[in-house]
């Protein structure tokens, strides 16, 4: 029996790329196409495949928007162009993803491991596995926990543990335990998705965790210098520094 996929990609010669590279598996049937998350969303519920092609980033809703709405409960190979946190949080063999432009290898590889898992009827549906990981976010869409690499193993870090975070090139460095770990996300998006009442950024280049902070005190006539308990020393902007101090009862 053939597989049943569906292809979501707003990206038409993406699109069409990946199809043509499903052509050449015989055990795969792509039975439906969606260009943005709205349609896919509608298409999965209503044609109930056994496999879909998701892409993270679309118009509308994004891929896990999408894994949001859908009651359906497919296998799921996300495709995305950037290999950034939401990929890394999704990176723990319970999904696959395919980083863009990927090639006739790649696909087969991934296809191998939803084959093994579209056929084991132990295993825990793809989609509702997706929903326990989106479960890394508060209620409120605040961030609780965040997956990083360390030696080939990904390992998951509560960010309430996170001492500091500080801009480095196109990553960040998190900062906890005295070990130091690279994550591809923004200063900026992790800004809005910490919470705000715990993490405090700084400067354009740091964010603290205020229960790691010592002391804050005078660098200079604008400036305050922000103590970490674990002997670190950081200083703030103006702006912020000034914030800071109107904080101050």
């Amino acid at each position: 029996m053939k597989t049943r996929a569906v292809v979501v990609e707003d990206e038409p010669i993406a699109r069409q790329q990946l199809r043509e590279l499903l052509l050449e598996i015989d055990w795969i049937d792509c039975v439906g196409e969606a260009a943005d998350g709205r349609s896919a969303a509608a298409m999965i519920d209503q044609l109930e495949p056994d496999l879909v092609f998701l892409d993270i980033e679309m118009p509308e809703m994004s891929g896990l928007d999408v894994l949001r709405s859908i009651q359906h409960e497919p296998a799921v190979v996300f495709t995305t162009a950037y290999d950034k946190f939401a990929v890394a949080a999704f990176e723990l063999e319970a999904i696959d993803y395919l980083l863009k432009p990927f090639g006739r290898e790649r696909l087969r590889a991934a296809l191998e491991r939803v084959r093994r898992a579209v056929h084991d009827e132990t295993d825990v549906p793809v989609a509702k596995r997706a929903h326990e990981a989106l479960d890394q976010l508060s209620g409120d869409g605040t961030l609780t926990r965040l997956f990083v690499r360390d030696r080939g193993r990904i390992l998951p870090v509560a960010v309430r543990e996170i001492e500091r975070l500080e801009a480095d090139d196109d990553y960040v460095a998190v900062h906890l335990r005295g070990r130091r770990f690279l994550v591809y996300l923004g200063m900026s998006e992790f800004e809005a998705r910490l919470d705000p009442t715990r993490f405090l950024r700084i400067h354009r280049s740091h964010i603290v965790n205020l229960d790691h902070v010592a002391a804050m005190v005078p660098f200079d006539a604008t400036r305050l210098q922000i103590e970490m308990k674990d002997g670190t020393k950081l200083i703030a902007s103006r702006t912020r520094s000034r914030e800071l101090r109107s904080l101050a009862i």
